[in-house]
């Protein structure tokens, strides 16, 4: 999940990325200022989705990134496109074109 843009209220996102990255506050900060920047490591889809709801409730701008493909997920259900995943895995297996079922 990458981090765009830290938006106005910066000591919120800082907040937000502590919570999510369990970073010290000076660590957090740096991340922060280096915007744009990857805040989670490839992980699962509903996580990387997660955080960056959590980012974007506190002010900034987040993308999520298929660690499968490099295609940007959009967030919420569905797939990004109907085109097939373009990694080296099985397209069946790509998270961005066939996220699972809602619960």
């Amino acid at each position: 999940m990458l981090l765009t843009e830290a938006g106005d209220r910066k000591v919120e996102v800082v907040r937000a990325i502590r919570t999510i990255t369990g970073l010290s506050l000076w660590n957090s900060k740096l991340l922060l200022d280096s915007a744009p920047v990857a805040v989670t490591e490839p992980n699962w889809l509903e996580v990387a989705d997660e955080a960056a709801g959590v980012l974007e409730r506190a002010g900034a701008r987040a993308t999520v990134v298929c660690d499968w493909c490099d295609r940007i997920v959009t967030r919420g259900a569905g797939p990004i496109d109907p085109a097939p995943c373009k990694g080296p895995w099985p397209a069946e297996a790509c998270r961005a074109s066939c996220p699972p079922a809602a619960l």
